[in-house]
């Protein structure tokens, strides 16, 4: 591959979970809603609106939601969130009705914009030498999430990001090998579990050699595992939770 600051610093990513107990500057953090608010938009609609929460009550509950003890502890906190709202009351002020946006398509439109902001504030986080992790926990609860936050109708909480000066050098987990996720003009059927011997040796030496948290297990060991069998989880509220705030309706 082609090695520069950008690529090499992508292809080192690491979630950071711990923080200093230090806030990031007003400069810092401008910078990261400037890179999310540049990133690519689909039918330049720009559905997307991010939450810094500060309020110690707010993060504190967000952090039970989510069931992990760093989350809303140090660093900063935003909530990257998909939002209609501000362009149902642009068409209501102008005279119009909702339109489409109670469609499934628009929003999975402001959803994919959404997660593409976070991605680009992400990337400009770690080009400051700082650290984040991405919270796809926060949607444990939906509905609770969204009483806490205060949401109206036509809005959806998609992921949080934490942000701040890293406490820790986690190693880096290997990822699925090249061949097994790209792959030119057509999709391949044949696929077989023994082509992943090799990666899940990888996996489960990492997973032996990393400073933290030390267990054996192998990637197609969790994939086959309690992640995803079925059980009840309060995440099964999610379309559910999307439909009361009117969105993905048809």
């Amino acid at each position: 591959m082609i090695h520069n600051f950008t690529t090499d610093q992508q292809v080192n990513h690491r979630s950071i979970r711990q923080f200093k107990d230090q806030s990031l500057t007003t400069e810092q953090i401008t910078t990261l809603y400037q890179a999310a608010r540049h990133t690519s938009t689909s039918m330049f609609l720009q559905q997307f609106s991010i939450l810094h929460i500060t309020d110690p009550e707010k993060r504190a509950a967000i952090r039970k939601i989510s069931k992990q003890s760093y989350v809303g502890a140090e660093g900063e906190l935003f909530i990257f969130i998909a939002d209609l709202y501000r362009n149902q009351q642009i068409r209501h002020q102008l005279g119009n009705d909702d339109g489409r946006l109670h469609t499934t398509d628009i929003f999975m439109q402001a959803a994919e914009d959404t997660i593409l902001a976070l991605q680009s504030a992400l990337t400009a986080a770690e080009s400051m030498g700082l650290g984040g992790v991405v919270l796809g926990s926060i949607k444990n609860d939906p509905e609770k999430l969204i009483q806490v936050l205060g949401l109206p109708k036509m809005t959806f909480p998609i992921l949080g990001l934490q942000v701040g000066i890293p406490d820790q050098e986690p190693q880096l987990k290997p990822r699925l090998p090249l061949n097994q996720i790209t792959f030119d003009n057509d999709y391949p059927r044949d696929f077989s579990i023994d082509d992943l011997k090799n990666y899940d040796q990888t996996v489960t030496t990492y997973y032996d050699l990393r400073d933290a948290n030390k267990r054996i297990d192998s990637f197609t060991n969790q994939v086959n595992g309690p992640k995803l069998n079925n059980h009840e989880t309060s995440r099964d509220k999610l379309l559910q939770t999307l439909h009361d705030q009117g969105l993905a309706l048809e």
